[in-house]
């Protein structure tokens, strides 16, 4: 189940009702989905085809043309490179949608001013509009398993905001006693002028 954390207020929500309002006012989806339609260790066909419901209302709601499987583990190729890739402020210029299937990861969302982290894991459903700015890494275990929708047949690519905000989070996640901690910036008397 998903964590919601205001680091720079220390207010932390774990409650299912009270994160979908709190991200709904930030313009952020949040669900929860049942996970008990396939075994875990089932292929990504597998997955797609006992989810097909679901991933065909979703691409109508969005807009969105395909949806895959995307299996992220320790002994993913370049995994270093792939996560460098997401873990700086961006926007994108379609939606980003992940049904999470296993492992935990963690989004900071930075919406009017403000920055917020969202841990997600088995269960849980997010999705974060076009044009918000956010990043993206793994927890500690360094393993995600999802559903993902896109606009495009092409992918989307990040849009690098060059803000130094995300240098003022922590960039791991460590469960439910951490959930991006404030640490200090560098950059914060820049961007507070």
């Amino acid at each position: 189940m998903a964590v919601l954390r205001f680091p720079d207020t220390n207010r932390t929500i774990a409650t299912e009702a009270e994160i979908r309002a709190e991200l709904a006012a930030l313009g952020i989806d949040f669900e929860r989905w049942s996970l008990d339609r396939v075994p875990p260790d089932s292929s990504a066909e597998v997955v797609l085809a006992a989810y097909g419901d679901e991933i065909a209302a979703m691409k109508q709601r969005g807009g969105y043309v395909m949806a895959d499987v995307i299996d992220v583990t320790p002994q993913t190729p370049n995994l270093d490179a792939m996560l460098a890739r997401f873990d700086k402020e961006h926007t994108h210029d379609e939606d980003e949608v992940r049904f999470i299937l296993a492992g935990r990861g963690i989004f900071f969302l930075h919406i009017s001013g403000r920055v917020a982290s969202v841990e997600v894991g088995p269960g849980d459903l997010l999705r974060v509009p076009r044009g918000t700015t956010h990043w993206f890494t793994l927890c500690e275990e360094r393993r995600i398993r999802a559903i993902r929708w896109f606009q495009n047949t092409s992918g989307w690519a990040p849009h690098y905001t060059d803000s130094g905000v995300d240098r003022g989070y922590h960039p791991l996640c460590f469960g439910p006693a951490y959930l991006g901690e404030r640490v200090e910036n560098p950059f914060a008397k820049s961007l507070e002028a």
